[in-house]
């Protein structure tokens, strides 16, 4: 393919591996929430891809290339003609692993003219944080699964139990920190979790109200109760979570 003479180009992680964000690419409905209720796209060499904005304004083009789960290459253009055509610019995405199941997007969207590339800059800018969002809550849509499984580890008082929970929730350099812990990886969490269950018997953290999560980071209200039942504290739970879903991250603030 003849390159054309302007272009702007934009690259962003997001949190979930390429065969997830791929499938954005080549299944209706997922084309559509992203960019609005009727967009469709014949995922295939030729095939006809439809942009219809919630605005009303339709973009039009054709797939030119489908290389699961790495590119895609389109054309790109306004069904009213302006300010491009149908077939008048081109829009390349690649999709590259960027560890930990995250995935690297990088896109280029070429133009014959600069005023037309220009106009576009901004919606690129605002599009692509949309995508990234709504892939993350498909792949974290179980972020309250996780934080309750944080949550029962501190509780659960079996060290081996413990130990197999921690593996399966959290990266292996899982940091976290509040105002009595700042800690990496399971061989510095899993002794102070006993510690604590040592010098504070009993003591339980329970999730309250929804688990919010943006862009793979989650917040999760809770309370803390004593071996009584009686609530000691409440506080709120930052977490981040990788492209797998695993907690890489805990920050615990005591209110």
């Amino acid at each position: 393919m003849t390159p054309l003479p302007h272009s702007l180009d934009r690259t962003i992680t997001i949190r979930a591996p390429r065969e997830i964000v791929f499938a954005y690419f080549t299944d209706d409905a997922r084309w559509s929430a992203w960019w609005g209720s009727g967009s469709t796209i014949d995922a295939r060499p030729g095939g006809a891809v439809l942009i219809r904005y919630p605005n009303g304004v339709e973009v039009r083009g054709d797939v030119l290339v489908l290389d699961p789960p790495s590119r895609i290459v389109f054309t790109y253009g306004y069904a009213s003609g302006a300010p491009i055509a149908p077939g008048e610019s081109r829009v390349t995405i690649v999709l590259e692993d960027a560890g930990r199941g995250r995935t690297r997007l990088s896109l280029r969207h070429e133009f014959a003219d600069a005023a037309a590339r220009d106009l576009h800059v901004q919606g690129w800018r605002y599009q692509l944080s949309v995508f990234s969002n709504l892939v993350s809550n498909d792949r974290h849509a179980s972020a309250a699964a996780a934080a309750d499984a944080w949550f029962a580890i501190w509780a659960d008082p079996d060290a081996e139990s413990r130990a197999r929970m921690l593996a399966a929730v959290a990266a292996p350099d899982v940091t976290f920190a509040d105002k009595f812990s700042a800690l990496a990886g399971h061989d510095d969490l899993l002794p102070h979790i006993a510690a604590s269950q040592q010098f504070m018997p009993g003591v339980r953290l329970t999730r309250t109200g929804h688990a919010r999560q943006c862009q793979g980071t989650v917040l999760t209200d809770w309370i803390a109760t004593g071996a009584d039942g009686r609530e000691i504290g409440r506080g709120t739970n930052v977490f981040t979570l990788d492209g797998e879903g695993r907690i890489e991250s805990v920050t615990g603030f005591w209110t």
